[in-house]
C-alpha cells in the first residue's frame, strides 16, 4: 500500500473539449474524484472572452459539486505565448497573458498557476538571450503571485517545445531537464515559484521522479502523472510507464502535492471519461 491520499488524484479537462465543461465537473464526482485541474481553453475557458460574472459563475460550478481547483493552466502550447521570444511585442503580450492568469486563478479559488518559461531558437543563436528574457519574464510573474498569493507551477517541456528548461538533446550545454529547472529556479530564487513534473517527458530522458524530487524537494509543486509509450499523454493502463513503482517514489519522498491526469491523447475525445474511469480504479487500487 502506498501511502498517498485519494484527494490527491486529480483530473483535467483537456480531453473533455468538445463537451460541456458540466460534464467534466459531474464525471469528476461520479468517479469519486476530490480535484481538478483547470485547462484554460476555448470552449470551456478562455478568459479573453469571459466577463467576471462568468469566472465566478465557473468557480460556482466547481464549488458547489464540493470539488477542489488545485491549479489553473491556462492554454500556452497551442497559443502564441513565450516569454523568452526575441520580439518585445511578442514578450510583452505574453506577460499580460500569464498576468492575467494568475489574476483569474485569484477569482477561482486556487493557489496555482502553471508556466512555461518558453523557447529561444532551437540552433542555439539566441539562447543566452532567450534565457534572460524568460527569466525577467518568471520573475516578475513571481512578485505578481506573491500579491495574490499564488504559486507559479514551472514546467521542463520536451525538446522539441523549448530548448531553455526542457528534455537534454539542444541545449548549448548538456544537461537534464530537472537540473535546467533548478537552474531557472536557482537564478529566481523565488518563493512563489516552483517545479513541475510531467511523467511523460520525464521518462523519453530516462528519469524517474526520484530524480526529480531529489533535485527540487518540497520545490515539486505539481505532477501530471500519466501513462505513455513513452510518447503520448495516455490512460492508466494505455501505455508502459510504471504507475505503482512512481507512487512508491513519491511516497518515500513525502511528495503533499496533486498527481493530475493531464489525458490528451485524441484517442479519449469520444469518450472522455472512460479514460478517467480507467486511471482512477487503477490508482485507487493502490492509494
Amino acid at each position: 500500500m502506498v501511502n498517498l491520499k485519494r484527494s490527491q488524484v486529480a483530473i483535467m479537462n483537456i480531453q473533455y473539449k468538445f463537451f460541456p465543461l458540466t460534464k467534466f465537473l459531474d464525471d469528476a464526482v461520479k468517479n469519486q474524484v476530490q480535484a481538478v485541474e483547470l485547462w484554460g481553453a476555448a470552449p470551456h475557458f478562455h478568459p479573453e472572452d469571459m466577463t467576471y460574472r462568468d469566472i465566478v459563475a465557473v468557480r460556482h460550478e466547481i464549488e458547489r459539486r464540493g470539488l477542489k481547483l488545485i491549479c489553473y493552466t491556462p492554454e500556452q502550447c497551442i497559443y502564441p505565448i513565450n516569454l523568452a521570444a526575441p520580439y518585445e511585442s511578442e514578450r510583452r503580450r505574453s506577460l499580460k497573458f500569464f498576468e492575467d492568469a494568475v489574476r483569474v486563478a485569484s477569482e477561482l479559488g486556487t493557489d496555482k498557476v502553471l508556466v512555461t518559461a518558453g523557447t529561444g531558437y532551437f540552433d542555439g543563436s539566441d539562447y543566452e538571450e532567450a534565457w534572460k528574457y524568460g527569466k525577467e519574464g518568471l520573475m516578475q510573474l513571481g512578485d505578481l503571485a506573491e500579491h495574490y498569493g499564488i504559486m507559479l507551477a514551472l514546467e521542463a517541456w520536451r525538446e522539441d517545445e523549448s530548448n531553455l528548461i526542457g528534455i537534454a538533446g539542444r541545449h548549448p550545454v548538456k544537461e537534464s531537464s530537472a537540473e535546467y529547472g533548478k537552474r531557472m529556479k536557482d537564478e529566481l530564487n523565488h518563493d512563489h515559484i516552483g517545479a513541475m513534473l510531467d511523467t511523460c517527458p520525464m521518462v523519453l530522458e530516462n528519469k524517474s521522479p526520484s530524480d526529480y524530487l531529489r533535485v527540487f524537494g518540497d520545490k515539486l509543486i505539481h505532477v501530471h502523472f500519466i501513462d505513455g509509450t513513452p510518447r503520448g499523454h495516455l490512460a492508466w493502463g494505455d501505455g508502459i510507464l510504471d504507475m505503482e513503482g512512481y507512487l512508491k517514489q513519491f511516497d518515500l519522498y513525502g511528495y503533499k502535492h496533486s498527481l493530475s491526469l493531464e489525458i490528451t491523447d485524441g484517442r479519449y475525445l469520444m469518450d472522455p471519461e472512460k479514460s478517467i474511469q480507467q486511471s482512477v480504479e487503477k490508482l485507487y487500487s493502490i492509494i
